[in-house]
Order: C-alpha cells, then structure tokens, then sequence
C-alpha cells in the first residue's frame, strides 16, 4: 500500500476505487466533507447544514479524523470546544468534491434551476464551469484558486437550516 495511505483502511483489496470508498462511502461523510470545503468548521454549524444526529456527526468526524482526511483544533479550552480542518489528504478530495458536484448539476436538477455554487477561476476571473479545468483558460481547478458564491435558492437554504436548528436548540 503507498506511504500515504489512510492509517485505518485495512487492506483487503489493491482495488483503489474499493479502499476510497470506505472512507467516503456514504451520504454523512460526503456532506461533512461538502461543509468543510464550505467553510463550516465548527461542530454546529456543519450539523445545522447536514442535518445529522449528533451522534451520527460525531463518529462520522472521528472517523474522518482517524483515516488522516481531518484534523481537530481547539477554538475553547473551557469547555472544550474543536473546530474541524482538512489535512492534506482531505484537500486532495477537493477534485472528487468538483466531480461530485458537476454530476449532481447535470443529472439531478432540472435545468430551470440555478447553478447552486458557482465559482470564478482567479487566475483567469472567469466562470470555470462544472470543471475539473476551468472552461475559460483550460487550468486545472483548485481551490486555493476559485472564489465561491452561493445561488439565492441554495443560501435561503442553508440560512433555513441555520435557523431551523437554532430553534431547535431552545
């Protein structure tokens, strides 16, 4: 297995697309890995989007943790509070991220409805498409590179969510 592989993926396979999906095999991962790349960082807010149990948030964040895709930093010594971050790993996932999305924009939405991220390529200032390269300048698209906004339906959304999980709080 490669130096770099997850330190909790045993190996049962030499099946790459097999090994990769016990990492990120499942609906829960994706989306706290979709938050991450969001800028969501802290345990409530990426259960305000998600809409996970706590339970289910939380071994899915250990989990994340122990196969090297994040790493925990405390924000609060008392209590102890943990902001999530991507390791180098995680932010390798970003191209899977891109693809994930650019299929759910071709094959799960109508075509009345809106882009729901849309991104300009900064090197180029140009709408890079549904990638992984830019559409306008042909650069592979990374996400140090891409400057995100939000469709009005997508940030009402998330803002709901937001408040929805506020009220729930009290």
């Amino acid at each position: 297995m490669a130096g770099n592989a997850s330190p909790s993926v045993t190996q049962d396979t030499v099946c790459p697309v097999a090994l990769a999906q016990k990492i990120v095999g499942d609906r829960w991962t994706v989306l706290v890995l979709r938050e991450l790349f969001l800028g969501s960082h802290r345990f409530e807010e990426i259960q305000a989007q998600i809409q996970a149990t706590p339970q289910m948030l939380a071994s899915r964040l250990k989990k994340l943790e122990s196969d090297g895709m994040i790493e925990r930093r405390p924000y609060n010594t008392r209590p102890l509070r943990n902001e999530y971050h991507l390791t180098q790993m995680g932010l390798g996932f970003y191209p899977v991220f891109l693809a994930f999305r650019a299929w759910g924009e071709t094959w799960c939405k109508s075509r009345e409805q809106e882009v729901a991220i849309r991104y300009t390529h900064v090197p180029c200032g140009k709408d890079p498409g549904l990638g992984p390269m830019c559409q306008a300048c042909g650069k592979e698209m990374r996400q140090e590179e891409l400057s995100s906004t939000l469709s009005k339906s997508f940030n009402a959304e998330r803002h709901e969510r937001k408040e929805a999980f506020k009220r729930d709080q009290v």
